[in-house]
């Protein structure tokens, strides 16, 4: 059903490129967001809204992202350039409450994909991720940090 909404949702924002004869990026984000609001405002069905809670999440989860990696190049920067060092490295066991392989591999990487943090390994239970960090001060606060950020947010767009 998601998919459905969403290939709706290109095809009017195809057509309201066709109809302006504005072949833009800006016209075409304009078009898909029109034709999304408009979506949203005629559905009657409730199981289809899942589609338009996910909008708004995902493009949260986008600027989320982007604060958490403009941080952490910051952070990692400084360190480089600065006399003195304030790393504090660790390997650390994160519980997950990811179940399946894609909610895993995607948290995974995106915690790799944030400077001065790697994702090691999971456990063969698939309940624990391994993650090696340049900067653990406070091992609860890293953990919640990445349950209530990174998990959480993503497991709101997933689920």
């Amino acid at each position: 059903m998601i998919k459905t909404r969403f290939l709706s949702n290109l095809l009017l924002s195809f057509i309201w490129l066709a109809i302006t004869g504005t072949f833009t990026f800006q016209n075409f984000v304009f078009g898909f967001l029109l034709s999304f609001i408009l979506m949203w405002l005629i559905t009657t069905n409730r199981r289809e809204e899942k589609y338009y809670s996910r909008g708004p999440k995902l493009i949260g989860f986008v600027f989320f992202f982007l604060y958490e990696l403009v941080k952490a190049n910051l952070q990692v920067a400084y360190d480089v350039i600065t006399p003195s060092y304030y790393m504090e490295p660790g390997i650390i066991r994160i519980p997950l409450t990811a179940k399946t392989n894609l909610e895993i591999t995607l948290l995974a990487n995106l915690i790799t994909l944030t400077p001065g943090t790697l994702s090691l390994d999971v456990s063969d239970d698939r309940k624990v991720l391994y993650v090696h960090a340049m900067y653990v001060k406070d091992k609860e606060e890293f953990i919640a940090s990445i349950k209530n950020g990174f998990e959480r947010k993503l497991l709101e767009i997933l689920r």
